[in-house]
């Protein structure tokens, strides 16, 4: 007699499958197993064990913040002296049912949630070890149905470990490298908000990797699992908005989850998860913070764009009287009094040559910070001054104009400097050069009214940001171009005589003055090497050596013999004093000046001062912001401010931002600024703190604690 063949088929293929598989179990639409990374156990070393989950299509389980339902669970049972570690989440996803609502945060497909298991040290090889565990989960599609396992796993005891090269070894592995872990190379700061959160991400310095739709899970369920991000780029760093649950709770403290990307976060990485874990900002965690800082942005975001402008031309214009530019201003003017005697047509094509070599050097700069916050850097306003390198490259250039301006050697016309043509009556290409260095030298201040223009520029798109840029540039300029349009001012200057020959080597000392300034920011960039800076000084020796060599042997006298040795020499030397005084490393700036004490910012050091009970002070501040070091000689030299900070147990805390610092950068972005000196007081248990001007009186600093008391 014949069996129909298919009931024979359904009636024997559950025991086909269970006997090709003992090990897995399935439960109405997953199946579920137990697996290992390795085919044996080693006596006091930890392995991998993971609940194997494969769900049918369209089905799905839940992740450890569910948003419905509820996570997936093991109940081990264990042998005596093993151990076992929580639940390793894989990274999450959003789940939808059929009709495209969001049902929760999950899993879909094939997942392996792992565990790690310690077995004790003790054990004698030589006998099998079986592991059981009970395996609870939700599962739904349209519907949600519960289930539920007791599920075993066997393996020996033995010596030592036996590579396992099969297979579905193979894929386990794979899923513990793709777990998500911390990533050193992504700063994250976390600020809370009355209806929302805001996580910023920011890339470390040489991270050019450009994470996309990023996404948020977040552990503790603060967040409304079904509402869409936000997601912006801003200053470098990437800005996520993130809507918070009615249900969630107020006392937590840190946000903790899952960052995902979906092109990674790192080149090649096969991991699509970051794990967040940072505390809430201690300036956001109140309603009023919104408001307060909305109050606060730059009139790009307030105002509009020409508010911006405004304050940027304004801005340029001030920046003629900061100490940085002063050099360049007395170069200028002798050169306006230079070409006094020559026609009105002239001279102002001068004054035009000069602002174009300001509007130039501003664009240069311009594109230089829009190309590398496109690529990913986080930077600010005299970003190139944080390189030791750079300050090195500047102090040298300086040093080598002021020799030249004393009289120590003269450029002639077929040298290659370019500095000489400065001192030409019809010099256009001086004229130029002048502008491109006024630029330079005024990038590190940041002049009243300058900060919010700047901080817009480098938050706004990139159009926008090469106006304000252009702004800057043309109030920086317009000094000049008056000067040179209306020869009725020039009349006023001295007519040349000899005197200008005296003039222009005083004008070198403004120039060994900001060689001194800028030796002074190379000392706090290298301080962590005893010799960096005695090695810099002889340096700078070997480069003047190198000048008055030059001057004495390699001019455009003597025998051609005499002149090519002092040339052949003076290179020689010069390259000795670069290759002399290169800074080899960097550090963080000193912790103490003016006789009081300073702590290192961070939002946890704020935190920490006022649940003390203690006003916070703030200084975001650099070794080459000039203005920065004129508004700390000019409040803490005072006793009625100091004698006050004592007695309100004011807590100094410095960001300090000479070298690059992700974080000081980040911070800086958060209240939309870009450039130092940024400086805040907060009081005891106020999230909000008090803005101070760019420019610091100890009566405005007094003015400030007082109001933070209110």
């Amino acid at each position: 007699m014949k069996l129909p063949l298919l009931p024979l088929l359904l009636f024997i293929l559950p025991y086909l499958v269970l006997s090709a598989d003992p090990g897995a179990v399935r439960k109405g639409a997953v199946t579920v197993e137990l697996v290992a990374e390795q085919t044996s156990i080693q006596p006091g070393r930890p392995f991998w064990v993971a609940l194997k989950m494969n769900h049918d299509a369209h089905w799905h389980s839940y992740w450890i913040n569910p948003g419905t339902g509820y996570p997936t669970s093991l109940d081990w049972k264990l042998p005596e002296g093993f151990t076992a570690g929580p639940i390793v989440w894989p990274t999450p996803h959003v789940v939808k049912d059929t009709t495209g609502q969001v049902t929760g945060l999950g899993y879909e497909n094939e997942n392996f949630l792992f565990t790690q298991i310690t077995p004790p040290a003790g054990l004698a090889p030589g006998s099998d070890i079986t592991l059981q565990a009970k395996a609870g989960w939700l599962m739904c599609k349209d519907s949600c149905v519960p289930g539920e396992a007791q599920l075993e796993l066997t393996r020996p005891l033995m010596a030592s470990l036996v590579a396992d090269n099969s297979s579905p070894a193979q894929k386990i592995r794979e899923a513990l490298a793709q777990l998500p872990k911390p990533d050193a190379s992504w700063t994250a700061i976390a600020t809370r908000h009355e209806k929302f959160l805001t996580l910023r991400l920011t890339p470390a310095t040489g991270q050019t990797h450009r994470p996309t739709e990023l996404h948020f899970f977040d552990q503790d369920a603060l967040l409304d699992y079904s509402a869409p991000q936000t997601l912006r780029e801003e200053n470098g760093s990437y800005v996520l908005s993130l809507p918070l649950s009615s249900e969630g709770k107020p006392e937590v403290t840190r946000l903790t989850g899952v960052l995902t990307s979906a092109t990674g976060w790192s080149a090649g990485s096969n991991y699509g998860g970051i794990v967040i874990d940072v505390p809430f900002s201690s300036s956001a965690n109140s309603g009023s913070q919104l408001s307060a800082l909305n109050s606060q942005l730059p009139p790009a975001a307030t105002g509009g764009l020409l508010g911006t402008l405004l304050l940027a031309f304004v801005g340029g214009l001030i920046l003629n009287l900061m100490p940085c530019v002063f050099p360049v201003i007395g170069i200028k003017i002798l050169g306006f009094v230079n070409q006094s005697g020559n026609d009105r047509k002239k001279i102002t094509l001068h004054g035009l040559v000069f602002a174009s070599g300001v509007l130039v050097s501003f664009w240069t700069l311009a594109g230089v910070l829009l190309v590398l916050r496109a690529g990913g850097s986080q930077l600010g306003w005299g970003f190139q001054l944080q390189s030791p390198a750079f300050v090195f490259g500047m102090a040298v250039f300086m040093l080598i104009f002021a020799l030249n301006m004393s009289g120590l050697f003269e450029v002639g016309l077929s040298a290659t400097g370019v500095g000489g043509t400065l001192q030409m009556k019809d010099g256009y290409g001086g004229s130029f050069f002048t502008g491109a260095l006024a630029t330079l030298v005024a990038t590190p201040c940041s002049a009243p009214f300058l900060a919010p223009a700047l901080g817009a520029a480098l938050s706004l798109s990139a159009v926008e940001s090469l106006l304000i840029f252009t702004a800057i540039a043309i109030g920086l300029a317009t000094p000049y171009l008056l000067l040179s349009i209306f020869p009725q001012a020039i009349k006023l200057l001295p007519r040349p005589g000899a005197w200008m020959e005296t003039f222009k080597q005083f004008m070198a000392f403004p120039l060994y003055a900001t060689v001194g300034w800028l030796l002074w920011v190379l000392a706090g960039q290298t301080k962590d090497d005893d010799n960096a800076l005695l090695l810099i000084a002889f340096g700078f020796v070997l480069v003047a050596m190198a000048t008055w060599v030059y001057g004495r042997f390699g001019q455009a006298h003597g025998k051609p013999s005499r002149q090519w040795f002092g040339r052949i020499a003076a290179a020689a030397l010069f390259a000795t004093g670069l290759a002399t005084g290169w800074p080899k490393g960097t550090s963080d700036a000193t912790t103490t000046d003016y006789q009081v004490t300073w702590e290192k910012w961070s939002p946890e050091a704020i935190t920490a001062a006022q649940q003390a009970g203690n006003f916070v002070y703030v200084d975001f501040t650099a070794r080459w912001c000039a203005t920065c070091q004129t508004n700390k000689a000019a409040i803490f030299h005072n006793d009625a401010l100091l004698a006050e900070f004592g007695k309100r147990h004011v807590v100094l805390l410095r960001g300090d931002w000479t070298n690059k610092d992700p974080k000081i950068t980040a911070e800086l972005a958060r209240w939309n600024r870009s450039a130092v000196p940024f400086n805040l007081i907060y009081a005891p248990s106020k999230p909000e703190p008090v803005i101070l001007p760019e420019l610091l009186t100890a009566g405005k600093v007094l003015d400030a604690l007082t109001q933070a008391a209110k």
